[in-house]
């Protein structure tokens, strides 16, 4: 339920200058209003002159850095940053968990959990999204890796979700704070095509969220019935302003303001490939498609002859099935390759928890492509003779 605005902030403010403060991120904007920092990030730091709360603020070209004693030195800093018009605070102290973010309304939404294990991320992963997190290890001894996104979110319970769904969820996070620098456009647009019962779109806004990163999201699925659901859930979470869905193909349905960040996770066949085109069209800055089933190419491969020495590899129905795979995600990254995008092919999930676990991480940096890539990628589907429909749908680029 919606709080009002300035006890929401009060309760914040003990929280900031609690002892047991972990780390606490400001960012966003209130609507029709702009902080003078784009983020403001807040730890307690153990220096030579004694503890003191270290205060790094972003004004979007450079970090400026302060630590201000405990007391009257502190308590202005931190009322400076609660007068700030952001429009999203993430607090986190030894015991408890607070998300707070801003409605068009100008009330709170607040969230809060218990903190389980200490504080989340543990040492060395309090960094922006750029970093990752990590695994880490505490004074020499090996630990299990930290969830991106805290086991009791009420995500989990929403959709029932067992162990190999949360741990998809922390893989694909980590996936994608491997692919976000730390300084992002505010808002965050991103659009999730294909997005089914939208389970990682929701991970995706919560954890971004969580870290003080002002995001919106659209979720696209052909599905009616997908939209009413998930639109239902958003409202449960508290997330309706910031996360919406719509009901289209991939290929046809409209997007407004056009994306940051597309994803695209386990789309069936072609429809990775139209969401990657969408992609490419909005000039999305970056992209992460987690393919499912290749049957385009596969059934390309059945009905022409292999080159040689390359029989074997399709003589045997399993032996094509996967060699399709192999060979339309590489196509896929070599045409992105082609259109100014810097391409990764990576394992997101163990393969003992999905099959389903290759993930396409693209980054557009507008590089023309290079002779050899050109050369390459025509090589490729010359000596093969087929017809990619990702290359059907954007073409070869003139430059």
């Amino acid at each position: 339920m919606p709080e009002q605005l300035d006890l929401a902030l009060a309760q914040l403010r003990e929280l900031l200058l609690d002892p047991g403060l972990t780390r606490a991120v400001a960012a966003g904007r209130r609507r029709g209003q702009a902080p003078s920092v784009v983020r403001a990030e807040l730890r307690p730091v153990a220096l030579k002159s004694g503890s003191r709360l270290q205060i790094v603020t972003f004004d979007g070209a450079r970090p400026y850095t302060r630590n201000v004693a405990p007391g009257p030195e502190a308590g202005g800093a931190v009322d400076a940053l609660l007068a700030q018009p952001f429009g999203n605070w993430h607090v986190q102290t030894a015991s408890t968990t607070v998300q707070l973010r801003v409605t068009k309304k100008g009330e709170a939404q607040v969230h809060r959990t218990d903190t389980p294990g200490g504080p989340p991320g543990g040492p060395g992963t309090g960094n922006g999204p750029g970093t990752g997190g990590g695994s880490g290890a505490a004074g020499g001894h090996d630990r299990e890796k930290e969830h991106l996104l805290d086991p009791g979110d009420p995500l989990f319970t929403a959709i029932g979700a067992n162990a190999a769904k949360r741990r998809q969820v922390d893989a694909f996070l980590r996936s994608l704070a491997a692919t976000l620098p730390a300084e992002l456009p505010q808002p965050l647009r991103i659009a999730d095509l294909g997005c089914g019962n939208a389970y990682l779109t929701f991970a995706s806004y919560r954890y971004l969220a969580a870290r003080g990163i002002d995001a919106e999201l659209t979720g696209v699925d052909v599905r009616e019935d997908q939209r009413e659901r998930n639109t239902e859930l958003a409202g449960r979470l508290g997330c309706a302003d910031r996360v919406r869905f719509v009901a289209g193909t991939i290929a046809e349905v409209t997007v407004e303001p056009a994306p940051d960040l597309v994803l695209a996770l386990h789309a069936c066949d072609t429809a990775t490939d139209e969401a990657l085109a969408r992609g490419v069209r909005w000039g999305a800055r970056w992209i992460l498609a987690a393919p499912c089933c290749h049957h385009d190419l596969a059934a390309q491969l059945r009905t022409s002859p292999a080159p040689e020495p390359y029989e074997l590899l399709t003589r045997q129905g399993i032996l094509r099935e996967r060699f399709a795979d192999v060979l339309t995600d590489a196509l896929r990254a070599a045409l992105l390759r082609l259109h100014g995008y810097q391409v990764e092919v990576v394992e997101f999930v163990d393969s003992r928890h999905t099959p389903r676990n290759l993930l396409l991480r693209a980054r557009r940096t507008g590089a023309a492509p290079t002779d050899e890539q050109r050369t390459g990628y025509h090589q490729l589907l010359a000596q093969w003779r087929v017809t990619p429909r990702l290359r059907a749908l954007l073409g070869d680029p003139h430059s």
